[in-house]
């Protein structure tokens, strides 16, 4: 029986129909606080069991298997800068190694290693051994063993703490409704906490906060299953509201890392028209008093804003946290909404008294117009707000984002997911944004019943990979390769701010445009993990040589 196993970068996607692609990848440097990953990629020409081991106890070793990518790229995706643009079965889920991996016969797979590197680290070389034993399930007599040996040198420097404001959408009503507990129930805190760890560990920082169930994707008449944090109640004419529940999230999701908070939108996606779905206890009876039948200018609804607001402000000063939150007025309006949004700005900006308003939109406008000061564009637009010199500059990107610029679909290759980290740095990118960190619905929420392991794309909606970045394990988050890897670009971004301290932006950037003829920018950047991968070493090799001066 043969057992052959090669270390691999974290870049590649080993793919069980086809040989092996991926070079050699067995040594690599860090800074201390950084998570480090690779993999070892493991053929085995029988059915076998295989065993792994590390002498390392804090290596993580996760088991890169396969989910189906039905909707792997829109039609108008820039192949050959793609992975695949056909159907089939891709490495992104990283499941727990639960004794063992099953190995079928003649497919190439893969073992993920993450390693936490604290801050006190030791500086220098180690070397990291593996150890893969594989027992034929035919004949239990018959084994293969293999070694890998990965050297790991640690720069005698701290990663420098984030500056990056980074939200992905997360998502309240997924948790409870896929998990079968009940909404606010103690089921249901135990797994928020979950799924706020691993975004913090991720370095996700600012967190979606569902005071009312958010007005995100879903159908004109219809709802979202209802998640509400604060109870309002209407009485003789007044309202009134208990943000017992909301100090609770907000309690949690700062003592797990959280430092930002973004609330709901109080008016409809794509063009402000409308109230969210909010629950209110009318006069005794509890019931739906807002939503689609609401107009954004009914007069009862604006005076549960006022009211809202007029209570929700000092509460967030009390709880100290008031310049770290971020409001909005409507998701991704367009300029035909420009009449609408602008009326329901103008309110919120009177409501929030100085808080940050952020929206993703793409249209200049809003902001020439004055009518959002921090606006979010999609990456593949962020060009004229980067000559009007916004700042400070934020950029998201989803499925619309598909052609030319970095992105996380499965089908993407990772570089193009890892290299969003360098261009955060080259374009000074204070805050990043995307809908869906854990949306495992269909789109518009038709559905609420999908399983995010057999089905990526939202039912057959948006890229495979779009709507989330985890996957919903027994007891709580199941990372992707693609979590690991927008980690990285983080920590790349981090990375080059280290460097900058030390020698400058102009040296900075001279070095990682060196051997490049042009200017990175989201639609042009080298197409390459190999440089990727260089590029980083040559920053931490900088960044060694100024620590020595």
């Amino acid at each position: 029986m043969l057992l052959q196993i090669s270390p691999a970068s974290p870049l590649e996607k080993i793919f069980a129909d086809q040989p092996l692609k991926a070079e050699r990848f067995n040594h690599a440097s860090c800074l201390k606080g950084e998570t480090v990953s690779f993999q070892i990629a493991c053929f085995c020409d029988d059915y076998a069991n295989l065993f792994c081991s590390c002498d390392q106890p804090a290596a993580v070793m996760r088991e890169a298997v396969l989910v189906a990518c039905e909707t792997p790229a829109q039609d108008n995706s820039d192949d050959p800068a793609v992975e695949r643009t056909i159907p089939g079965l891709y490495p992104d889920p990283l499941l727990p190694i639960d004794g063992y991996i099953r190995l079928a016969p003649n497919q190439w797979r893969s073992v993920f290693v993450t390693l936490d590197i604290p801050d006190n680290e030791r500086c220098g070389k180690k070397e990291i051994n593996f150890s893969f034993t594989a027992i034929s399930n035919r004949n239990p007599d018959i084994s293969s063993r293999a070694e890998a040996v990965f050297t790991l040198e640690v720069i005698d420097a701290v990663s420098p703490e984030q500056k990056l404001v980074n939200t992905q959408w997360f998502h309240a009503d997924c948790i409870y409704t896929y998990y079968n507990v009940q909404c606010w129930s103690e089921e249901h805190w135990t797994l928020l906490e979950k799924y706020f760890r691993n975004m913090t560990s991720h370095g996700i920082n600012m967190l979606l906060t569902p005071v009312w169930t958010p007005p995100l994707d879903t159908a004109k008449g219809g709802e979202r299953p209802t998640v509400q944090l604060v109870d309002a109640a209407y009485c003789n004419g007044t309202f009134s509201f208990d943000f017992a529940r909301l100090e609770r999230w907000i309690d949690l999701a700062r003592n797990c890392g959280i430092k930002y908070f973004e609330f709901a939108h109080p008016f409809t996606q794509w063009g402000a028209e409308h109230a969210p779905k909010i629950m209110v206890c009318n006069n005794g009876v509890y019931e739906k008093m807002f939503g689609w039948d609401t107009s954004s200018s009914d007069e009862l609804y604006v005076a549960f804003l006022r009211g809202f607001f007029a209570v929700l402000i000092p509460f967030l000063e009390k709880k100290g946290i008031k310049d770290q939150c971020y409001f909005h007025v409507s998701d991704e309006p367009n300029v035909s909404h420009i009449p609408v949004y602008s009326k329901c700005a103008e309110l919120m900006r009177e409501l929030v008294c100085g808080c940050k308003i952020i929206d993703a939109l793409s249209n200049i406008e809003f902001y020439r117009l004055g009518l959002v000061a921090l606006p979010v564009p999609g990456n593949n637009h962020i060009e004229d707000f980067y000559a009007d010199k916004v700042e400070p500059l934020w950029t998201y990107y989803c499925c619309g984002q598909c052609t030319k610029v970095p992105n996380r679909f499965i089908n993407f290759p990772s570089y193009r997911n890892r290299v969003m980290g360098v261009l955060l740095y080259v374009y000074n990118i204070s805050g990043f944004l995307h809908w869906g960190y854990n949306f495992w619905f269909s789109r518009l929420s038709v559905r609420t019943d999908i399983d995010p392991f057999r089905v990526t794309d939202a039912d057959h909606s948006f890229p495979s990979g779009d709507a989330f970045l985890v996957y919903p394990g027994k007891h709580g988050p199941v990372d992707s390769i693609r979590h690991e890897i927008l980690r990285e670009a983080i920590q790349d971004q981090r990375a080059l701010q280290k460097l900058e301290s030390l020698i400058g932006k102009d040296k900075t950037l001279e070095l990682i445009h060196y051997g490049l003829d042009y200017k990175l920018s989201m639609e042009n950047y080298p197409h390459s993990a190999a440089w990727l991968l260089d590029l980083r070493e040559r920053v931490n090799e900088a960044i060694k040589n100024a620590v020595r001066i």
